[in-house]
């Protein structure tokens, strides 16, 4: 028996958003709304995430001993999330700037902070966590070592799911332990570099099997996703919303994938509820805040 669904190993940031009626070009300023303070962070997303939709979830990051840091502790302590795991001080706590134009895109900038500080050392301090977890899923806003160390340290029985993002191309030794990889457009031609060589996301997902994971799902915004292992390529279709902002759209998809998968899903079948999740995700300002319950996910 397991203590936990999910063990999120990531960041955790302070999201600052403002929005625009456009985002400026090099060298321009442009007037925004009323600064917007929310927790963010992909980490934090995650794990919220899951926990809002009844996932057993605990998180390993690293956050400042400052404001940001405790507005991120309460938010993941008001989701549900298990904060044993979470590491204070060593740096201020990670920043998100971003943008949000009127049909709902976002630009971010992020400033790592104490994510950067979430050491090798740190992942190999949580090993009981490992053990206790069904599912371990990880983000690259946290140092690429520490995404290595977190491979070297799962359990005989973890599940781990990455999504690569700000995406780089990926050690063979973190891809082979993927299943799934989850990748939107531009992470999946960063990871393929030069072997991207088609337009076409069912090849861009056969392609990305060949370098090692176990499985892929390739996320594809209103055209829906797909999914794809060693049975073939299945398409999921989009669920159709209207959108208000993107931001967290992505965390919220892998959380209820990963929560899914832990709880003995198929894969296209967590990917077709992890669609519905995000779609809801994407109805309300903000991340975590827009999150959904189970309950806002069946009514969907």
């Amino acid at each position: 028996m397991y203590d936990y669904d999910l063990l999120v190993v990531g960041s955790a940031n302070a999201d600052l958003v403002i929005g625009v009626e456009r985002r400026p070009g090099a060298g321009e300023t442009v007037l925004g709304s009323d600064l917007a303070v929310h927790p963010g962070g992909k980490g934090a997303n995650q794990a919220v995430a899951a926990a809002r939709l009844g996932a057993r979830t605990v998180l390993l990051a690293r956050v400042g001993d400052d404001a940001y840091g405790r507005l991120l502790l309460d938010s993941q302590q008001a989701a549900g999330v298990d904060t044993v795991g979470v590491l204070v001080g060593g740096a201020p706590t990670g920043v998100a700037l971003i943008t949000v134009d009127p049909s709902g895109d976002n630009s971010i900038v992020v400033s790592p902070g104490a994510n950067g500080r979430l050491t090798p050392q740190d992942v190999r301090t949580a090993a009981s966590l490992f053990l206790a977890s069904r599912v371990v899923s990880t983000q690259l806003e946290i140092p690429l070592e520490s995404v290595v160390e977190v491979v070297r340290n799962l359990a005989p029985d973890n599940r781990f799911v990455l999504n690569p993002s700000p995406p780089r191309p990926l050690p063979p030794e973190v891809l082979a332990a993927c299943d799934p990889l989850i990748v939107n457009e531009h992470e999946a031609k960063v990871v393929l570099g030069d072997a991207c060589v088609s337009d076409r996301p069912e090849d861009w997902a056969r392609l990305l099997l060949a370098k090692g994971p176990r499985s892929v799902v390739v996320t594809l915004g209103a055209e829906g996703a797909l999914v794809a292992s060693s049975a073939g390529v299945t398409r999921v279709p989009p669920v159709k919303v209207d959108a208000v902002d993107t931001t967290g759209a992505g965390d919220a998809f892998t959380a209820a994938l990963a929560f899914r998968l832990g709880s003995g899903a198929s894969l296209a079948d967590a990917a077709t509820y992890a669609a519905r999740v995000g779609a809801a995700a994407v109805t309300k300002e903000g991340a975590q805040v827009s999150f959904p319950t189970a309950e806002e996910v069946d009514a969907l």
